[in-house]
């Protein structure tokens, strides 16, 4: 157990405030919490503490200041209990304060632990809503990262700092995806934020998808689909704020959502409260800055700090990549993942779509010789598309078309190339894929099907 810091004690007791404003609930209606007595004092985000007349305390937070003086409270909890008069105290807008012994733990959104142990508070408290790191003073992406994966250590490189967003429907391998990077990518610190998720997928990914090597650098953020919105969206903001605690002392942070969609749906839900009308497809305006100030936050830091690699992940429904969600990641991000359903139907994991992926560190990430074979693999896959139906069908002879020739050979070494994990590092994958470039070149007759 990692000793206690007097100077760590001493700045958590200073966090201690004796006087609260009050003030008293007014009225509630359509799921929120109409509070008067708090003008001179409220502002948006602080959180409350709500005194029900059996005394049961529940929190919640100030989404809207009317011209009144009234603010609208937000609920953490349900209302049952609340009633006209009772007392609302004001606290302070929601921190945390992170210390080196919460690594390999589970918390909750308010950084609270959710695996039955005590969680020691750092010295420094940190606002989950930070700004970003100043354009200008950020350093540039860093080197190419193992991975453990081929298709990432070659095809789809990620490197220090960058940011890449996974797309992906139900049940197509994103959470199996997302663990693998957790264990296999070249980082310092893994910070894990599982938004919504159901209550008992928080542990089997815990425990079975990531397990205890996973778990060793890892620190789990957690807020599932039954707790309330407010709780989800600070799921997300609240493991932003611990990757930055950790970038700021000079190491290397890999940061995991899943998912921003369930991060977005939260947002509407409290906005809607908030009176904010949807415009994108039942999504409110405020959705766009809420994404991408979310994910600007990750990347490089400025001189003498580390880096955050994000990977955040969508969920996309009905193969639908033009969904406003879909659309704002994709615009901010330094790369994407397709995840295909057939893909994953006929049995290849991780079920990356090569030709509808792209990692935006390329060609800057490779040597010539490793563009040109990257370049020599897309192509051939592009022309293998264009004619799948054909080859599969058996209409096509072979000898008429070199080029699909050569496409109708090389599709099943990629498959299988794709498919493989290892605990090498990125010379040893790109050795691999030459392999598989020349026992494609190498082989009779045409491949596919």
């Amino acid at each position: 157990m990692n000793a206690v810091n007097f100077s760590d004690l001493k700045a958590n007791l200073s966090e201690l405030r004796p006087v609260h404003p009050v003030g008293r609930i007014e009225a509630i209606s359509a799921g929120v919490i109409i509070v008067s007595g708090l003008k001179d004092h409220a502002c948006i985000g602080d959180c409350v503490r709500l005194l029900s007349r059996g005394q049961t305390e529940r929190s919640g937070e100030i989404v809207q200041i009317r011209r009144d003086g009234t603010s609208v409270v937000l609920p953490d909890d349900r209302l049952e209990g609340l009633a006209a008069g009772c007392r609302v105290v004001l606290t302070k807008k929601p921190s945390i304060a992170p210390h080196k012994s919460w690594i390999g733990r589970m918390i909750d959104a308010n950084g609270r632990a959710i695996d039955g142990k005590p969680l020691f508070q750092g010295a420094i408290r940190r606002d989950l809503q930070a700004p970003a790191p100043l354009a200008a003073k950020r350093q540039p992406l860093g080197t190419r990262l193992n991975t453990g994966l081929a298709a990432f250590d070659t095809l789809l490189p990620l490197v220090k700092g960058q940011r890449m967003g996974i797309f992906a429907g139900s049940g197509v391998g994103k959470s199996s995806l997302l663990a693998d990077f957790a264990r296999g990518v070249s980082a310092d610190v893994v910070v894990i934020a599982l938004v919504g998720e159901r209550g008992r997928e928080v542990r089997h990914f815990v425990e079975e998808t990531l397990g205890a090597p996973g778990m060793k650098r890892a620190v789990v953020v957690a807020a599932t689909s039954d707790q309330s919105p407010l709780m989800r969206r600070r799921c997300a903001w609240t493991a932003m704020a611990l990757a930055e605690h950790f970038r700021d002392l000079g190491q290397s942070v890999l940061f995991l959502a899943d998912s921003v969609t369930r991060f977005a749906e939260a947002h509407r839900e409290i906005a809607t409260a908030a009176g904010e009308a949807p415009v994108l497809r039942g999504f409110p305006a405020s959705t766009t800055p809420l994404i991408t100030g979310l994910c600007e936050r990750a990347g490089p830091g400025v001189a003498g700090s580390g880096h955050i690699t994000g990977i955040f992940s969508v969920l996309v429904a009905g193969s639908d990549m033009d969904e406003p969600i879909s659309d704002i990641l994709r615009g901010v991000l330094d790369g994407h993942v397709v995840l295909d359903r057939s893909i994953a139907e006929r049995g290849r994991f991780p079920a990356v779509e090569l030709l509808r992926s792209i990692s935006r560190s390329l060609p800057a990430a490779a040597t010539p010789e490793e563009n040109g074979l990257i370049a020599e693999v897309r192509k051939a896959l592009g022309i293998y598309a264009k004619n799948e139906m054909m080859l599969s069908a058996g209409l096509y002879t072979y000898g008429s078309d070199p080029s699909i020739d050569h496409a109708a050979k090389l599709w099943p070494e990629i498959e299988d190339f794709l498919a493989k994990r290892h605990d090498q590092d990125v010379m040893y994958s790109f050795a691999q894929l030459k392999l598989a470039l020349r026992r494609a070149n190498n082989s009779n007759g045409v491949g596919g099907g």
